[in-house]
């Protein structure tokens, strides 16, 4: 036990007054003397005996009565159990993810804590709240209420381990009471354990309905004459027994509607629109997570790709078949008579079986594919091997060994590169695959696109995040291969002539730093800006002569359609969506929280909190004894003869 004010204590030095007056007491008995003093003497023994009895009790009932009273005012207490962390500072962690606007059986999860937080935060509690996104460094309820209530959902991922060290580095010599409040969805923190030390608690609201339908992507799946067909492809969680309706618009205009019977997790919609300019969305109703519902995308008119071959006129005939005028410019050309300052203009550059590339053209192609062209190598048999290498030295880490002249079958194809995303509707085993009769041995870090029956690329690819490069392992005149006879060689080189800022659907996803080129001029001081009705933003721009090239990184942070703009002119129409990694409600790793103690609201935490550090206090009981004593005294008056 002990007391607030221990010096008050002295005063029961105060107890020996009355056990003093009690044994020296100055009252003396007279005696008197009658003629019969038989009766009276026997009376008079009898009253003495129950007057000291009777003071003995007055003495010690009096004593406890000082002793209560003097100890209450000491005021005594008992050490509360979490006395160590009184001076703790409170650090509640708070989960926005998308995974958040799950619906609860009182509403979406985040609205439904956020409203937990305002009604059971005291007002005079100090505490700091960080967020996916935000901190709020010291504060209280009040001043925080209205940025609570604007909470926007983020598609950064929600990672305690991450949120708790910047708390640790903001104070780092101060104890924390750490609230964690999350749906535990894709919870993935290896390195929480290094605060188990602190008091941990965890609110975990749970979701009614894991269900959920995600539209992952939307792509151009045939161009017609006058037509786009795209495929929209969508993912179930869950099991869905009615059919869902999945809606097509254009602006705000609906264009198109149907409803997809999801019997298997993954389901594709197909649409057809007319071949122009298109700046919308695709929608779908699951009445779950909401983010992941919309599916933003556009699709600028397509402009012709500029494309140049370069090699004798006779081995380009069969590219001229190929990049017809409708889709492309294109433009042979031998070496000899090449105009290097029309290459920067190109969109593709095809060296074609050169038996010789001076370091000009090499230069010319380095620097081309670092500003974001695509460029096309086949080999000539004929050609030097230190040649060779000295042109793919300027795309990565990928060189040519010998030339051998044992026939090699083309047997496999990456069906998940983007050539060939597009092209086929599925895997297929019993192609008629295309054979080579030499060819070089392609070795180093290219990506494979197609490959020979010993493993070995005939055609690899290379990208620079603006640029392609695309090697052939052989070379592909009719004498060597019969490539130019295979299904496979129309789709092949006109996929590696596109510049997808020229055609096909502009669909960015929000933070992973993807890029886009433009064909604009800039002055000095001028910039573009991304913009729509809500929001604009500049992106980070680098000019590449005639070219701009954009980084979005983490912007915008609103999903939607978009316009990349010149002062008031509008380049082009871009869109963009977040990342689907919340789409999958069962995924809940409680686990990482198993050092918490789990509760069901943060005014629980609280209740928890002041109960542990809150001392016994006893002095009401030493109270309640001294009234009793009083009482006691007072019977003891009046009863006891």
């Amino acid at each position: 036990m002990q007391f607030k004010h221990p010096e008050i204590l002295y005063f029961l030095f105060l107890l020996a007054i009355p056990i003093l007056v009690h044994l020296f007491q100055l009252r003396r008995f007279r005696k008197e003397y009658f003629t019969n003093v038989r009766f009276l003497k026997e009376l008079s023994m009898q009253t003495r005996k129950s007057s000291k009895i009777k003071k003995w009790l007055l003495l010690c009932v009096r004593l406890l009565l000082l002793a209560c009273l003097i100890i209450a005012f000491a005021q005594p207490f008992f050490k509360a159990k979490g006395d160590n962390n009184k001076g703790n500072e409170m650090v509640i962690l708070l989960d926005n993810s998308f995974s958040m606007q799950a619906k609860g059986s009182k509403g979406e999860l985040l609205k439904r804590a956020v409203q937990d937080l305002l009604e059971n935060t005291p007002e005079n509690q100090q505490f700091s709240l960080i967020t996916n996104t935000n901190a709020y460094w010291d504060t209280d309820i009040k001043s925080i209420q209205k940025e609570l209530q604007n909470m926007a959902y983020s598609d950064v991922p929600f990672r305690p381990d991450f949120l708790l060290t910047k708390a640790q580095a903001k104070k780092p010599n101060t104890g924390k009471d750490i609230v964690i409040i999350t749906d535990a969805v894709n919870l993935d923190s290896k390195d929480i354990s290094k605060f188990t030390g602190s008091p941990l608690y965890a609110v975990l609201p749970e979701t009614e309905n894991t269900n959920n339908i995600s539209i992952d992507s939307v792509y151009i799946s045939q161009a017609m004459d006058n037509f786009y067909e795209i495929k929209v492809d969508m993912q179930a969680y869950g099991k869905f027994e009615d059919e869902i309706p999945v809606a097509l618009y254009n602006g705000k205009d609906l264009t198109a509607k149907t409803i997809i019977k999801f019997d298997t997790d993954k389901k594709s919609a197909a649409f057809t629109i007319p071949k122009k300019d298109f700046h919308g969305y695709v929608s779908v109703n699951d009445n779950s997570l909401a983010y992941d519902n919309n599916y933003y995308f556009s699709i600028s008119k397509p402009e012709k790709a500029n494309v140049i071959a370069i090699g004798e006129t006779a081995k380009n005939n069969f590219l001229s078949r190929i990049y017809t005028d409708d889709d492309f410019n294109f433009t042979a050309s031998e070496l000899s008579g090449l105009d290097y300052n029309s290459l920067e203009k190109q969109d593709a550059i095809i060296v074609n079986e050169l038996k010789e590339i001076p370091q000009s053209l090499i230069t010319t192609l380095k620097d081309f594919y670092a500003k974001g062209g695509n460029v096309v190598i086949i080999p000539s048999g004929e050609g030097s091997l230190q040649n060779l290498n000295g042109l793919l030295g300027s795309f990565g880490g990928s060189s040519y060994r010998p030339l051998t002249q044992n026939s090699r079958q083309i047997t496999k194809i990456s069906f998940s590169h983007p050539l060939y995303q597009t092209v086929f509707e599925k895997k297929t085993d019993n192609f008629q695959y295309p054979m080579v009769k030499s060819g070089f041995t392609l070795s180093g870090n290219a990506l494979p696109v197609l490959t020979y029956d010993d493993q070995t690329p005939f055609l690899a690819s290379m990208s620079n995040r603006l640029g392609n490069a695309y090697v052939f392992s052989a070379p592909i005149n009719k004498v060597n291969s019969n490539f130019q006879n295979s299904p496979l060689i129309v789709p092949t080189f006109y996929n590696m002539a596109q510049n997808s800022g020229k055609m096909g659907i502009n669909a960015i996803t929000i933070g992973e730093n993807q890029t886009l080129l433009l064909d604009v001029v800039l002055s000095k001081d001028e910039v573009l800006t991304v913009r729509n009705a809500d929001s604009d933003f500049i992106p980070m721009q680098q000019v590449l002569n005639n070219k701009v090239k954009l980084s979005f990184g983490d912007y915008p942070e609103v999903a939607g359609n978009y316009s990349i703009t010149k002062g008031n002119e509008v380049l082009k129409n871009i869109s963009f969506n977040h990342a689907r990694t919340e789409s999958n409600l069962s995924l809940q790793n409680k686990s990482v929280l198993r050092d918490f103690t789990e509760t069901e609201s943060v005014g629980t935490v609280y209740s928890d909190i002041k109960s542990e550090r809150t001392a016994s206090e006893l002095w009401k009981w030493f109270v309640v004894g001294t009234l009793i004593f009083l009482l006691l005294e007072l019977l003891i008056q009046k009863f006891v003869k």
